[in-house]
């Protein structure tokens, strides 16, 4: 299977007769309020892709992507990247621009989402953010609490234990010093881990401190925030069936490439699946419990996305 046709077979799970309603409704929105920057997000696999490409069709929009992946050049077939003819109805941004082992963090994603949707603007386009990175999507509406710049030697310091003692080590030592801050990252999360560390050696702050100070109360854009609803069990289903798509179109192969030219490090490498494809390369997950293991990382992945949604002012859509 090509990749253009795992993606046509992915998209066609996301379409149905409410897909048509929830595009009339995110229409509606922009009418509402021209200004108001629409933002789809959600889980993995939830359909927000779908009602993306066909809002944007429809009102002559474009996309700013807001994923932590898609940004990476070479992370194509397990990131879900628009295919040629989602492109070709909707021209994408943020996807595909930066080396897989670049540094980039929200701060940094939202300087070039500010851009992206400052051109689009500027052509009399209409900007229509789409991505399951909710803290990109945060630090774009709302912004960040201040924090110093950073240090090169405590990064130093900080990668020279995650290659001595792993990536645990790292989040166990952040859990010693702000405990609020591990528990809302994934030991796997080294930048932002780090991050957090990071700030907390530089100031003796508490990074989960400074963004309650913060409170994220001083909103960028005016925005609005939709995704659609989806059962647990439907999501389930549709993940394992992303999977399974993904996988024939070449996902296994796509790795083996990125681990021969030397990405074997890289940040997305890390991510939720392409760390079981690269483990079963390497001959440590055997092929028959590949989709199991992917399937098992997302849902647990798509609940933290959906908790943290629930603590935000989302408008959700009906699936149909």
């Amino acid at each position: 299977m090509t990749y253009e046709a795992a993606l046509d077979r992915c998209r066609m799970l996301e379409r149905s007769e409410s897909s048509d309603r929830n595009v009339e409704r995110l229409e509606a929105a922009l009418k509402e309020d021209p200004s108001a920057l629409v933002c789809l997000v959600g889980p993995t696999a939830s359909g927000k892709t779908e009602l993306a490409v066909r809002l944007a069709a429809r009102v002559g929009g474009e996309i700013v992507a807001a994923d932590s992946v898609q940004i990476y050049r070479g992370f194509d077939v397990g990131s879900g990247k628009p295919s040629a003819d989602e492109l070709a109805m909707a021209p994408h941004h943020l996807i595909s621009v930066i080396d897989a082992l670049a540094a980039i963090d929200a701060s940094r994603y939202a300087e070039m989402a500010d851009a992206a949707i400052a051109e689009i603007r500027a052509r009399g386009r209409v900007p229509i953010v789409c991505g399951g990175t909710f803290l990109w999507v945060k630090a774009l509406v709302q912004g960040l609490a201040p924090t110093p710049p950073a240090g090169a030697e405590i990064r130093a310091r900080h990668a020279e234990l995650v290659a001595r003692e792993g990536r645990a080590a790292l989040h166990e030592a952040l859990k010693r010093v702000d405990p609020e801050a591990a528990a809302r990252l994934h030991p796997n999360d080294v930048v932002r881990t780090g991050r957090a560390l990071e700030v907390f050696e530089l100031t003796g702050k508490k990074m989960s401190a400074l963004q309650a100070e913060h409170g994220f109360a001083e909103a960028r854009y005016p925005a609005r925030l939709f995704a659609v609803r989806r059962s647990p069990e439907e999501l389930g289903e549709r993940i394992v069936a992303r999977i399974r798509a993904f996988l024939a179109a070449g996902w296994v192969d796509e790795v083996k490439g990125l681990l021969a030219r030397g990405y074997g490090s890289a940040r997305a490498m890390g991510s939720v699946g392409y760390k079981e494809v690269a483990a079963h390369v390497r001959g440590e997950l055997p092929e028959p419990e590949l989709v199991t293991a992917i399937a098992r990382s997302t849902r647990l992945f798509a609940r933290r996305q959906r908790t943290w949604l629930n603590r935000e002012p989302v408008e959700w859509l009906d699936p149909g």
